[in-house]
């Protein structure tokens, strides 16, 4: 059996790029992508690592990947024993990762990984995270990423084309961005409202050979209120007065001009209308409750950041313990 002459080279310090590669039944495509790997790795010389992350496949997934770790170093294979998603699989191929440089590289051999140097190489001009643009036919769902991107830049303003697509990014971003399910979608709009700066180069996308597309028609409204989801909480949730003052002046304004209207008939034209003068008093206790909800708001918003804050002091000690247990291991070893 050929051993592949690429090798990971040196401590966790060394490897620079960890690519992600979730799957879930795509056996027929494991053996034909860690060949494009191995050509990658051996005409780039980049240093790195691939964490193929099994999501639970029911076919012979887990099995071919096995085997290609035996013949390739740079491969490391994780399973998850049901399957629970494309975000957690990131997350366990992320949380094996030892680069400076993450990838996400999907399975399915419709991206090479031949277009991955041309990210890295946006990552070592200066950018934070760089996005696929890409290019090439993929039918019905090439007008819901229209969509999608068009509404992604109306409501974050981030001024590239793709946001959906592969991406390269620094590792230190996973500490400053939270993830849930199916939030890697928006990974790039919550790490430029950070102050990440975000690139973009071209890829191309190729026809899937094997394997079932795992697109689905709920995609499209799950995405679209996981947009609007994550619009409030890096609209409104920093700024919750925002939202609860906007809602609460209107509808106060609308009930002093009702009580215009309500006084204007009483005085001027002699009539009484009761359901007018309830409308009054409704809007205007919405009104003021909705401002007191914004202020009670505004109180967990600054409790929140704290604890944010205090989360991102414990990562930070963490990761210098740990690289100084690494720097005495290595030591002792010398």
């Amino acid at each position: 059996m050929r051993i592949s002459r690429y090798r990971t080279r040196g401590s966790d310090a060394g490897v620079k790029v960890s690519v992600v590669v979730p799957a879930y039944n795509e056996a027929e495509n494991v053996i034909p992508l860690m060949q494009e790997f191995d050509r990658m790795f051996s005409g780039s010389k980049l240093n790195g690592e691939v964490i193929l992350v099994d999501d639970g496949s029911t076919d012979r997934t887990y099995l071919k990947a096995k085997e290609c770790q035996e013949k390739y170093r740079f491969l490391k294979v994780v399973v998850h024993k049901r399957n629970r998603g494309l975000t957690d699989a990131l997350m366990t191929g992320f949380s094996k990762a030892r680069g400076r440089i993450f990838v996400f590289w999907p399975a399915d051999l419709q991206y090479l990984p031949e277009e991955i140097p041309k990210l890295i190489e946006r990552i070592d001009d200066g950018y934070d995270v760089v996005c696929g643009w890409k290019r090439g036919r993929y039918g019905i769902k090439r007008v819901v990423s229209f969509v999608y991107n068009f509404l992604s830049r109306l409501l974050f303003g981030v001024g590239v084309h793709d946001l959906n697509s592969v991406k390269a990014f620094r590792r230190e971003i996973l500490n400053d961005i939270p993830f849930r399910k199916d939030w890697h979608r928006y990974m790039v709009v919550m790490a430029a409202e950070k102050g990440y700066e975000i690139g973009e180069a071209r890829v191309t996308l190729h026809p899937r050979r094997f394997g079932k597309s795992k697109f689905g028609f709920w995609r499209i409204p799950v995405g679209f209120l996981d947009l609007l989801s994550v619009k409030f909480q890096l609209s409104f949730m920093r700024k919750p007065l925002l939202l609860f003052g906007s809602c609460g002046m209107a509808l106060t304004l609308l009930g002093i001009a009702s009580g215009g209207v309500a006084l204007y008939l009483r005085i001027v034209k002699h009539e009484g209308f009761r359901p007018l003068l309830y409308l009054v008093i409704l809007l205007m206790l919405m009104g003021v409750s909705l401002f007191a909800l914004g202020f009670l708001a505004e109180a967990i918003a600054g409790l929140r950041e704290k604890i944010e804050k205090l989360e991102q002091g414990i990562s930070k000690g963490k990761r210098f313990w740990s690289g100084h247990q690494t720097e005495r291991k290595n030591e002792e070893e010398n």
